[in-house]
């Protein structure tokens, strides 16, 4: 069932209610993609809260009336719903995701959708409650993963490069599951977590490896609470502005994502997020 966690609209020019209502294409039912009023283009877009909805509304608030458009965000909490909210005409556009969780959720719902660059990297990190360092990590220890597929890989590789374990040779980080792990030296045990819930239940686990949205959204500090983050640089996971193919050369969009890799947004990721998400260009 499709949960808006909170939805906010957000104008940057003020042109009003108007600028909601969407033509008819060719007189027939089917609704435009893109509002248009008084030659600003009001474009919905779907994000998740921290930090893609903050840097939207920075775009809203600062950037994208010169640059004629105006943003109508929609905060959602979980994973799946951005895309599908795209695909079947709900939202222009969403920020949320990386390349290869894209391409696994074309491959198995068929969507049609075509990414943008890079924009930021948001390090994962191990996190944990009772623990001050990996040293401290005990034989047969619960270590909680996100359970989507590209994390959940994402994870293990973070795992594996501090020596925790081994994945099997041939198998793809983005594709690894916990079967494929091949050494295991301390027989950790491992949990699949929805990753919007791995910070409120970190407890239940010696050590977690988070998402960097999510630490954000409980309040924490990738870069001081975390025993372990990921290198950004050339990390494969940055996050992009995505929309439908058919609409990946609209004027509007491609002015957003233009806005997206601006100086201004690479000043603001730097003085606002200190470390916990890095620009990718």
């Amino acid at each position: 069932m499709t949960t808006f966690i909170n939805r906010r609209s957000l104008f940057a020019s003020g042109a009003g209610l108007a600028a909601l209502t969407l033509a008819a294409c060719g007189g027939g039912e089917e609704e435009a993609s893109l509002a248009e009023e008084g030659g600003v283009t009001t474009i919905r877009v779907a994000a998740t809260p921290e930090p893609h909805a903050q840097i939207l509304t920075f775009i809203s608030d600062n950037l994208a009336a010169d640059a004629g458009i105006e943003l109508e965000i929609e905060e959602h909490t979980e994973y799946p719903i951005p895309n599908r909210l795209l695909s079947e005409g709900e939202v222009d556009a969403n920020f949320f995701q990386h390349l290869p969780y894209l391409e696994t959720e074309m491959d198995e719902n068929g969507y049609e959708l075509t990414p943008f660059e890079g924009v930021h990297i948001e390090p994962l990190g191990i996190y944990s409650d009772s623990l001050t360092s990996l040293d401290e990590l005990e034989d047969g220890a619960v270590v909680g993963v996100p359970n989507d597929p590209t994390n959940r890989g994402r994870a293990l590789a973070l795992l594996a490069e501090q020596g925790l374990l081994t994945i099997a040779e041939g198998i793809e980080p983005t594709e690894a599951t916990p079967d494929d792990i091949e050494e295991n030296p301390q027989n950790l045990e491992f949990s699949e977590v929805d990753a919007a819930i791995m910070p409120r239940t970190l407890s239940d686990f010696a050590i977690a490896v988070i998402n960097g949205n999510y630490v954000l959204d409980a309040g924490m500090s990738p870069a001081d609470d975390s025993l372990v983050l990921e290198d950004g640089e050339d990390n494969p996971y940055s996050n992009m502005l995505v929309v439908r193919t058919e609409d990946a050369e609209n004027e509007a969009l491609v002015t957003l994502d233009e806005l997206l890799h601006s100086d201004d947004v690479r000043q603001y990721l730097e003085e606002t997020f200190e470390g916990a998400v890095l620009p990718a260009f």
